[in-house]
């Protein structure tokens, strides 16, 4: 928990100082051409995910290996991140051996083939403001192009973003169809009759990346 709370704790204070209506400005590719470079800390982002089967579901964490934000003003403009798939947890299974094999059925063919796809990476297209957000609340519409097992997929969703005392932050949730990146083991969009062994499309990506100037 405290591995957690921390990195909360500082994107909150990062993102409270920012204002909603100012958090970010315009969305054109041509804003991160002349943008400054802000570095990704590993040790304070972190990256939670959550899957769901008919009987049961499971969630876990995955490490940033590196990535940056690119700031302009105090908007966030454009940015890369990188997440090392082999570090992969499922922090709901206790049990040594069991969370061996679901690791490793996750990290196999079936799934993310992670031997041949180590890593997963995420670059922002564009940043547009929400008109008329509350302060607590996500601030942006987020687009960017994502790559999961060599497929590319364009996602969108809602985020809040803010710079502030040389830190920039972003945090969110995404919710990710893991079948348009050819994860189709046990989804009923491809296979009938699993019954009670079948496995969401969605998983959800739930993100707070933090990087320093």
């Amino acid at each position: 928990m405290k591995n957690l709370l921390f990195p909360a704790l500082v994107a909150a204070a990062v993102l409270a100082a920012a204002p909603a209506a100012s958090a970010q400005k315009m969305n054109s590719p041509k804003m991160a051409a002349n943008a400054s470079t802000y570095k990704l800390e590993p040790q304070l982002s972190t990256l939670g995910w959550e899957g769901k089967a008919v009987t049961h579901g499971h969630n876990g964490s995955m490490n940033f290996s590196q990535g940056e934000l690119l700031v302009k003003g105090n908007a966030v403009v454009g940015g890369t991140v990188t997440v090392d798939m082999k570090t992969m947890k499922a922090l709901d299974i206790a049990d040594a051996e069991s969370q061996g094999k679901f690791v490793g059925h996750m990290s196999g063919a079936d799934f993310f083939d992670v031997e041949k796809n180590p890593t997963s990476v995420f670059k922002i297209v564009s940043v547009t403001p929400i008109k008329g957000a509350a302060k607590d609340a996500d601030n942006a519409t987020v687009a960017g192009d994502m790559t999961i097992k060599g497929v590319t997929q364009r996602l969108t969703f809602p985020a809040k973003v803010g710079v502030e005392n040389g830190r920039a932050a972003a945090t969110g949730k995404v919710t990710i169809d893991r079948t348009k990146f050819g994860l189709k083991y046990g989804s009923k969009s491809f296979f009938d009759s699993l019954g009670d062994k079948a496995i969401n499309d969605d998983f959800t990506l739930a993100f707070n990346v933090i990087a320093k100037q």
